[in-house]
């Protein structure tokens, strides 16, 4: 069934591609070979919205698939001049439904493999460059005045910062998040490790894209399934 089901996911994104210029279909079969979701972005209650679109951009940039946004007290906006288009090529899951968000998000990843990486420097911390790969990554942002709550620190597995040698004690989020998502993922790239997309992520991505830039995407398809039955 899984194989079948796959199969009709191939299906419809050839459908929907033929509503797509070649170069656009080139860059899709390009990008999705640098696409990962073994590590994973997570920002809790970030209330400037710049700052976090930035964030959305920097995922894009280096092929970071999943980002995942806790909303306790601020409910994350979309700044499309800083996004530039960012959220149609990535995947962003909210929580926000839960009493307890943070902890909900992060049992959830913890259950889906992930370590759970709390960006601090307040604990006993892992220096940024002696980060292990071994195991899927989840990198906690906190919000830009008070940093990750408690809790977070708390449920988090380790603790990782960025060596710094001023007076000042933090980096703006969406610089933090930059140099972190560069320096891992260039790492993951020269690794051994299995980062790549599974084959059905690869689909299902592809198709992610293909109903963001496809005029009425949702009528194709319901036209392609209707040929089905």
């Amino acid at each position: 069934m899984e194989h079948t089901d796959l199969k009709i996911k191939q299906q419809l994104f050839n459908y929907l591609t033929k509503y797509i210029t070649d170069n656009k279909k080139r860059k899709f079969e390009e990008y999705i070979t640098h696409r990962t979701k073994y590590l994973t972005v997570v920002l809790e209650d970030i209330f400037q919205p710049h700052n976090a679109s930035a964030v959305l951009r920097t995922c894009d940039c280096f092929g970071i698939q999943d980002i995942h946004i806790i909303e306790n007290r601020n409910k994350y906006t979309l700044n499309p001049d800083v996004a530039l288009g960012a959220s149609k090529w990535i995947n962003l899951i909210k929580y926000n439904k839960e009493e307890n968000n943070t902890g909900y998000c992060l049992e959830h990843l913890r259950k889906s493999g992930y370590r759970i990486i709390a960006t601090t420097p307040h604990k006993d911390s892992t220096m940024l460059e002696d980060l292990s790969l071994k195991g899927k990554m989840a990198l906690l942002f906190g919000t830009e005045l008070e940093g990750l709550s408690n809790l977070a620190i708390e449920l988090a597995d380790e603790y990782v910062k960025i060596p710094m040698y001023g007076f000042t004690e933090s980096l703006n989020i969406s610089v933090s998040a930059a140099i972190a998502l560069f320096h891992l993922s260039e790492k993951l790239r020269r690794s051994n490790v299995k980062w790549q997309l599974t084959e059905e992520e690869i689909i299902d991505t592809k198709l992610k894209w293909a109903r963001s830039v496809v005029k009425k995407a949702g009528l194709l398809e319901k036209e392609f399934m209707n040929k089905l039955t």
